[in-house]
């Protein structure tokens, strides 16, 4: 039986990681995925999955008016190899996309494992995250740690010289030199 699954963390907690390791186990096993990823996140080019340690897989850049069941419909039809989607940087889904993951999930009976932040730099939660949070079947947090060693929560947005940035856009695109883990004693202290 197929499920929503939100895989959800810090930064730099390895989640871009585990999402490339798990669309290879797929892979390895002759079953066909679809690896998708926001047209907003270009750090690496456009349509790329990429780790900080250096994997990386080619996917679909959706932006916020793509419609994720309709697409998912079409190549089902075409291979039915399709097993499995990934998203990466599942935050950045608008409340609609999450909606046809659910649908994805009920109506075609694929799983559907989205990675993704559970809050900004504000301690808020996104759009995505949300709905994540509310209509996945399955939730599991990827844990990592503070600077003290405590569990982070939280992601502290910061500038060039380290200093922890308080207001700005929502979104950020960014990796180390912008963001940094932390516990939520430490987020409350650095804002």
């Amino acid at each position: 039986m197929a499920k929503l699954y939100f895989y959800y963390s810090t930064m730099n907690a390895g989640k871009s990681t585990i999402l490339l390791q798990s669309a290879y186990n797929y892979k390895e096993r002759g079953m066909d995925t679809l690896l998708f990823t926001p047209a907003i996140d270009t750090r690496y080019g456009q349509g790329n999955i990429t780790s900080r340690i250096g994997l990386q897989k080619e996917a679909i850049s959706f932006h916020t008016d793509f419609n994720l069941f309709d697409y998912t419909q079409a190549q089902k039809q075409q291979n039915p190899k399709l097993t499995c989607l990934f998203i990466d940087e599942a935050q950045f889904l608008t409340k609609q996309q999450v909606r046809q993951l659910t649908e994805i999930v009920d109506t075609l009976n694929l799983p559907v494992l989205a990675y993704g932040l559970r809050n900004d730099f504000c301690g808020e939660t996104f759009e995505g995250s949300l709905y994540l949070l509310i209509w996945a079947d399955n939730l599991v947090e990827i844990k990592t740690i503070c600077f003290c060693g405590k569990k982070a929560i939280m992601n502290t947005r910061i500038d060039k010289q380290g200093h922890a940035i308080r207001e700005g856009k929502n979104v950020h695109i960014g990796g180390n030199e912008s963001y940094i883990a932390m516990c939520r004693k430490h987020f409350w202290e650095a804002k």
